[in-house]
């Protein structure tokens, strides 16, 4: 019986893996949380199955993290590309750097821990992508910048929840070093949002 839902177990996480990449039919966010919720659920009944070592809500917070770095290193590529302003570009340009680096901080820290983050941005962060890459020059500018604003205050927020409340120390503790390069993008943001507006 305990080999037949470890079986059960696994093919549901290859299920989850394999609908995270059949061409985005699904969220990934979703993908991604519902895998993390089997692990999680076979940690309490199965001692082989793969894993996860941290709760539900930290799970969370690491795959909204990831899909919210997929997505401001696409919009820093587009506004290098798309962008009127120089200042927007150099935005965007230090998005890119920036984000990557927090991204693949992450990578280590969900492989270390067992977390499945998604392949690629959740459906509200693909539809922000799809909306700004349809424009270019100032209107790109003014509607990215207010975006960046909009984005990194819920970011803050929510790095600063999981710096407090997380009950994996590591995961706490990649959210704490990451805020200070958060409220510096916001500040920034919110400079260059006084010029393009």
């Amino acid at each position: 019986m305990k080999k037949l839902s470890v079986i059960a177990v696994v093919g549901m996480a290859v299920f989850g893996f394999q609908a995270c990449n059949d061409g985005g039919s699904e969220d990934a966010i979703k993908s991604a949380n519902e895998s993390n919720e089997v692990k999680q659920d076979s940690a309490e009944h199965s001692e082989t199955a793969p894993v996860s070592t941290v709760s539900e809500e930290d799970s969370k917070f690491a795959v909204e993290a990831a899909s919210g770095g997929m997505m401001e290193v696409q919009l820093g590529e587009l506004a290098q590309q798309k962008a009127a302003n120089q200042k927007v570009k150099d935005f965007g340009a230090m998005m890119v750097r920036d984000h990557s680096k927090a991204n693949d901080d992450l990578k280590t820290i969900a492989g270390s821990k067992n977390i499945t983050l998604p392949p690629a941005p959740g459906e509200d962060h693909m539809e922000h992508i799809k909306k700004l890459s349809e424009k270019s020059g100032k209107e790109f500018d003014k509607d990215y910048i207010k975006m960046m604003v909009d984005d990194h205050e819920k970011d803050i927020d929510h790095f600063e929840k999981c710096s407090k409340d997380a009950k994996d120390a590591e995961l706490k503790a990649y959210a704490a070093k990451t805020l200070p390069t958060l409220r510096e993008h916001l500040a920034e943001a919110k400079k260059i949002w006084d010029v393009v507006k």
